[in-house]
């Protein structure tokens, strides 16, 4: 099916032919829709919490997470939460601002974040919990607070802080651990959550943070080359793992050395393997429309590490037409699925048209 044809059967909202590349308000609009049905809905939902006794057993997932119980499973709530500040903070003027709002303001309560805090102490085993994934997602969220001159995201940053100083906690005491990355293409992904953590530490000026997570970052990848990407993906990915580590090394290493270090990362096949369409064979299956998040964060990964090569490396206008491809290809997939795709995949659409 040719893009134009598939923009006006799948995607009514979109002008014949049109190419999304940014985040515009109707955009925004139709993408908001998403987690603001699903932030307040608390089933389905995957709570990952371990039972350690008997009195845990019917607790419910509000009970757990009074402010990110909703969209199928805390992760999942919390990039939610994130899409919805960036684009109150960034597009105001929207017609849905003030529903925002109200939902914002309810899920940044200062009581309810504190319980999110406590049940790191509260209950056992919890010290893996979310552990990178999630911990990546709240970073973000907070890095999208701290850097706006608002005064209701000063409430809601302030807030946030005891939950915020629980994780920041428990990655510092887990990164010196940390003795091998996990290069998945899911969840556990280890480039994808430091790639974040970076962002996040220079947003907030916490440079030994910083420091830390360059260090472990190239001694985990920086002897990397001929990367076996013509094997990915898997089944169920979100993640292209070998893109996550490229789009992590982009910041970690200046332009001359990140160069060298790409152009011996891929080889022909990889590269040519990688921006492959990924092929969607069900859209309801809740492990299969992984595959349509995995279009998203190629997309972002591909924009990143276009930014960051010279004008005359020939991955440049590559990596950003392919990333176009991979955004316009899984657009119209997000509004035609089930609650599988619809409790998370707007984040991943308006990350990759943001940043």
């Amino acid at each position: 099916m040719k893009k134009s044809l598939l923009a006006v059967v799948f995607f009514p909202f979109l002008t014949f032919a049109q190419e999304i590349s940014t985040l515009t308000d109707e955009m925004a609009m139709k993408l908001s829709e998403k987690p603001l049905h699903c932030i307040n809905q608390e089933y389905p939902n995957k709570t990952a919490h371990i039972i350690n006794n008997a009195d845990e057993v019917s607790l419910s997932p509000k009970a757990l997470h009074p402010t990110f119980y909703g969209c199928f499973d805390w992760h999942s709530s919390v990039h939610g939460h994130w899409m919805l500040v960036r684009v109150l903070k960034t597009k105001p003027d929207l017609a849905i601002a003030k529903q925002i709002e109200d939902i914002l303001n309810e899920s940044f309560k200062k009581e309810n974040l504190q319980i999110e805090a406590d049940y790191f102490t509260k209950y056992q085993l919890t010290g893996t919990f979310e552990r990178t994934y999630g911990w990546a997602w709240l970073l973000k969220l907070d890095e999208e607070l701290a850097t706006w001159n608002d005064p209701k995201a000063k409430i809601w940053h302030q807030n946030l802080k005891p939950l915020m100083d629980k994780i920041l906690s428990s990655w510092k005491t887990y990164l010196p651990k940390q003795t091998y990355p996990n290069r998945t293409g899911v969840h556990p992904n280890t480039a994808f959550a430091m790639a974040f953590a970076i962002d996040w530490a220079r947003a907030t000026g916490d440079s030994d943070f910083e420091k830390q997570l360059i260090e472990k970052a190239k001694y985990f990848y920086l002897k990397d080359e001929k990367t076996p990407a013509y094997l990915e993906p898997d089944g169920s990915d979100f993640f292209s793992p070998s893109l996550e580590i490229a789009d992590l090394m982009r910041r970690v290493l200046p332009q001359k050395e990140f160069v060298q270090w790409l152009n011996r990362f891929y080889e022909k096949r990889s590269l040519e393997n990688i921006e492959k369409i990924p092929i969607v064979s069900d859209l309801s299956d809740y492990q299969t429309v992984h595959l349509v998040g995995l279009s998203f964060s190629k997309a972002w990964c591909m924009k990143g590490i276009a930014k960051s090569l010279p004008d005359n490396h020939s991955l440049k206008k590559e990596f950003q037409k392919t990333a176009n491809t991979f955004l316009n290809n899984g657009l119209p997939l997000l509004f035609q699925g089930n609650y599988g795709g619809d409790h998370w995949l707007a984040s991943f659409a308006v990350y990759a048209l943001e940043d």
